[in-house]
C-alpha cells in the first residue's frame, strides 16, 4: 500500500511541477510583451501568449484535480479508519474513473497509475473487509448497533489534540453510557491488530530486492540458498516481542535451530575430542 501511495503522491507533485512551469512561462512572456511595448505589429507575441495562457489553465486544471482525487484515495479511502469496505470501493471506482477521464491530457504519466489502481483495487481493500468482520464482532458482543462502533473507528482518525476528538468522544460516551471504555478499547485494539493491505508483500519486496539488483542471472541453486539463509536468519528487532531473536523458521515450528552446519547438510554436529 505505501508502494502505490507514493507513486499517487508523485504523479500529484509532477502535475504540480508542470503547472508551475507553465505559470511561470506565461509570466517571463507576459513580461516580454510589457517590455516590447507596441512593437508586435503582427500579433504573434500576443497569441503566443494566448497559448501559454490556455496551456497554464489547463495543467492548473489538471494539477489540481488529481491532488483532490489523491488525497480523497489516502485520506478517505485507504486509511485505516473509514468507511466500510463497500463505501470504500465505490470511492475507489470513483477515483479509477476520475482518472481515466484525465487521462487524455497526459497520458504517459496518469495511465501507469490509473492501472496499478485499478488492478490491484481488492487487494489494497483487503485490510477493510478484515476490519468490518471485526467491528460486527465488537458490535456483537457488546450489544450495541454496528454504525455506532463504526463511529467509534472513525473517531481514531482525528488527533487526540484536536477539540472534534474530544466532542465526538464525549457525545459518543453520553450516547453509550458503562459500554463506552470497553467498547472504544476494544475497537483500538481491533484496529491494531488488523493487518494493511498487502503490507507483508511490500516488506519481502523490499527485503529481496537488495538480494537481486547486482546479480545478472537467478538461478535456482542462489534462489534456494537465499531462501534458506532468510529463512533461519534471526530477527534482530520487531514490533511483536515474542519474534525478537528468533527466526521464521523457529517462530513457524516452535522449535529451536540445529547447528547450521547441519542444517546444510553436512552431517551431524561432532564432539569436540580432548
Amino acid at each position: 500500500m505505501v508502494h502505490i501511495q507514493r507513486r499517487c503522491e508523485g504523479l500529484a507533485n509532477t502535475l504540480s511541477r508542470l503547472a508551475a512551469g507553465a505559470t511561470s512561462r506565461r509570466k517571463t512572456l507576459q513580461a516580454r510583451i510589457s517590455r516590447a511595448g507596441q512593437r508586435d505589429p503582427e500579433g504573434k507575441v500576443g497569441v503566443q501568449l494566448e497559448q501559454a495562457r490556455d496551456t497554464e489553465a489547463r495543467a492548473s486544471c489538471l494539477a489540481r484535480d488529481v491532488r483532490t482525487l489523491v488525497q480523497w484515495l489516502q485520506h478517505d479511502i485507504l486509511v485505516l479508519a473509514g468507511p466500510d469496505l463497500a463505501t470504500r470501493r465505490e470511492l475507489f471506482d470513483f477515483v479509477v474513473a476520475e482518472l481515466m477521464a484525465r487521462e487524455p491530457e497526459d497520458p504517459r504519466r496518469i495511465r501507469p497509475v490509473r492501472v496499478a489502481l485499478q488492478n490491484q483495487r481488492d487487494h489494497l481493500l483487503a485490510f477493510a473487509g478484515v476490519l468490518d468482520l471485526e467491528l460486527a464482532t465488537i458490535a456483537r458482543v457488546h450489544a450495541v448497533p454496528e454504525h455506532v462502533v463504526r463511529e467509534a473507528c472513525i473517531l481514531h482518525r482525528l488527533p487526540t489534540t484536536s477539540p472534534a476528538y474530544w466532542q465526538g468522544w464525549s457525545e459518543l460516551r453520553a450516547r453509550m453510557g458503562s459500554k463506552f471504555h470497553i467498547l472504544f478499547d476494544a475497537v483500538r485494539r481491533a484496529m491494531a491488530s488488523t493487518p494493511r493491505s498487502r503490507s507483508l508483500v511490500e516488506n519481502l519486496n523490499s527485503r529481496l530486492r537488495t538480494y537481486f539488483t547486482l546479480r545478472r542471472h537467478l538461478g535456482g541453486s542462489y534462489l534456494d540458498l537465499l531462501r534458506f539463509f532468510l529463512n533461519h536468519r534471526r530477527f534482530l528487532r520487531s514490533r511483536h516481542a515474542e519474534r525478537q531473536g528468533k527466526s521464521p523458521r523457529e517462530l513457524m515450528t516452535g522449535q529451536d535451530h540445529l547447528h547450521w552446519l547441519t542444517l546444510l547438510g553436512l552431517g551431524s554436529l561432532q564432539p569436540r575430542r580432548a
